[in-house]
């Protein structure tokens, strides 16, 4: 192997993971360290770890050289069940981010480690919500192909296979689209501006 390649494989290594009652321990220890929740605003809205940053993925996605730069090695990422928090990772890792670590919980495990969570308007999680939908889009499917007409379960099989390729893949484009939808626009996405404020403080 070249040591470019090398070099690229230890940029974007996988990232070493921190449980909730660990990471409670080092915010208690250095009320300062940098977490950075990467779910979107009405999530991190309905409930975050208090100090918390919230950058939601598509943003940190297109200022990933920034925020490489800005953020140190000891930096905290999370979401709700440490798949986007793992995605940020990578893209921090290629962009030049050395070290970090992945949340293995959600702001409930954080909670129920001791850790001070902000509560505010109630909302189900992201990941719970593309459960829903899938599970309802394929049930509804397969029932109109059974009382409408079959064709009606070529709906049921594309989900499927929509699922499958966001497994494949580690994206989710249903999870994109629930986010536009009124109940997940309920806070206002923060500024590249404020967050880059927020994060000099």
């Amino acid at each position: 192997m070249s040591p470019a390649a090398t070099a690229e494989t230890t940029k974007t290594a996988a990232a070493k993971t921190i449980d909730a009652q660990t990471l409670t321990t080092l915010i208690a220890e250095n009320p300062n360290l940098t977490v950075i929740d990467v779910r979107n605003p009405a999530e991190f809205e309905s409930g975050h770890i208090a100090g918390s940053h919230n950058i939601p993925l598509p943003m940190l996605s297109a200022h990933t050289v920034e925020l490489a730069a800005r953020l140190d090695d000891g930096v905290v990422l999370m979401c709700q069940s440490g798949v986007r928090a793992k995605q940020a990772h990578e893209r921090l890792a290629a962009a030049g981010l050395q070290g970090g670590r992945v949340l293995t919980g959600s702001v409930d495990d954080v909670e129920k480690a001791g850790g001070s969570v902000v509560r505010g308007k109630q909302i189900w999680d992201m990941e719970r919500q593309v459960r829903f939908a899938a599970g309802s889009l394929v049930g509804l499917g397969l029932l109109a192909g059974r009382i409408a007409s079959p064709k009606f379960r070529v709906l049921a099989g594309g989900i499927s296979g929509g699922l499958v390729f966001s497994a494949l893949s580690n994206t989710c484009a249903m999870g994109k689209a629930l986010a536009y939808l009124p109940w997940n626009q309920g806070a206002a996405e923060p500024s590249w501006e404020e967050i880059q404020a927020k994060l000099d403080r």
